[in-house]
């Protein structure tokens, strides 16, 4: 068969056949008297085999060792081409998502889109100051699409960076808390807490919901980053985690001043106060619980708080009297 047939039933052009035998892939078993390349079956059925192995991806000096060389074994090759193609999937992803942060800043001329990639890529730097620049700048322009932010936030381990991206975010409207709101469910404890501390910035009824939910979440540490936000918020569903946090001594200071914010509110002073009072019965033998709760009640009004004071300046621990006792000199100049 000559080299135009075979072109035309296998779908491979002639000047492509021609460079197959320059590289010793596909070399014609005969010539016509006339000089013409004859292929026979076997050549055909070799022609089919590389294009094959090149739809898989593999290189035409890859597609020459695999076909000639009779200790190759294809193992190895399709798991290279495997890891091949997951990095360069990975690569393309990652360009679409750049992509499509773009357009979705609606940039309103190359100069805007040069300066969303320069800030994409400077999130992505491996220099924390580089990163912090670039989320005060976002920030302060609002130039950046609120996803980059989420995921930037999300993953960021320094705590200077990360509050510049909570700042950013907390200026960006509410676009990001449904991307705030999956952090919460992530699997990842790092990525939960980098969720609710972003959301507890965001000052608006949506983001005052999403936190309630996290008060009732399996992770603790997410619960109480809840509960001290939601105090300064004024929602008393954050009142027994408040006092658990200060019995337990975690963050025991900032649930305490997060109790006083909320025992501002007559109705919720007399509560806090009993419920503060009951905890101390029951934490009765611990020394080092009685004084956190003792210092806990310093910023809460009413009777009951009176009176648990002056019980306390009785205490058998030194620290626990002495605290009761200045707290209620305190109550007795007011």
């Amino acid at each position: 068969m000559l080299i135009g047939e075979v072109a035309r039933r296998s779908g491979v052009s002639a000047r492509m056949l021609r460079h197959y035998e320059s590289l010793g892939l596909v070399r014609p078993t005969g010539r016509t008297g006339s000089g013409y390349r004859e292929y026979s079956s076997q050549d055909i059925r070799r022609i089919f085999h590389v294009e094959s192995l090149r739809s898989l991806g593999l290189s035409l000096a890859e597609v020459g060792q695999a076909l000639d060389d009779p200790g190759f074994t294809p193992s190895r090759l399709v798991e290279n081409l495997i890891r091949q193609t997951r990095e360069r999937i990975a690569r393309e992803t990652e360009l679409l998502t750049r992509l499509q942060r773009i357009g979705a800043a609606e940039p309103s001329g190359w100069e805007d889109v040069l300066q969303i990639v320069a800030l994409l890529q400077a999130l992505g730097s491996d220099s924390a100051a580089r990163r912090q620049r670039a989320a005060l700048s976002s920030a302060e322009e609002g130039s950046l699409p609120v996803e980059a932010l989420v995921e930037a936030t999300l993953k960021e381990n320094d705590p200077h960076v990360a509050g510049a991206l909570r700042w950013a975010l907390a200026r960006s409207g509410e676009g990001g808390l449904a991307l705030l709101a999956e952090g919460l469910e992530s699997p990842v404890p790092e990525v939960r807490r980098r969720a609710v501390q972003s959301i507890a910035e965001v000052p608006d009824g949506e983001a005052t919901a999403l936190l309630e939910q996290a008060l009732t979440g399996s992770d603790i540490v997410v619960r109480r980053c809840a509960a001290l936000a939601l105090g300064a918020r004024g929602v008393a569903d954050a009142v027994p985690a408040l006092i658990d946090m200060i019995v337990d001594g975690a963050n025991d200071v900032d649930a305490a001043d997060a109790l006083g914010t909320l025992a501002a509110d007559p109705t919720l002073g007399d509560q806090i106060g009993t419920m503060l009072v009951d905890r101390l019965a029951a934490g009765a033998a611990d020394a080092s619980v009685r004084r956190r709760l003792t210092q806990a009640l310093a910023d809460i009004p009413g009777a009951t708080t009176t009176r648990a004071l002056a019980e306390l300046s009785q205490d058998e621990d030194r620290a626990v009297a002495l605290t009761a006792t200045y707290l209620l000199k305190l109550r007795q100049a007011v």
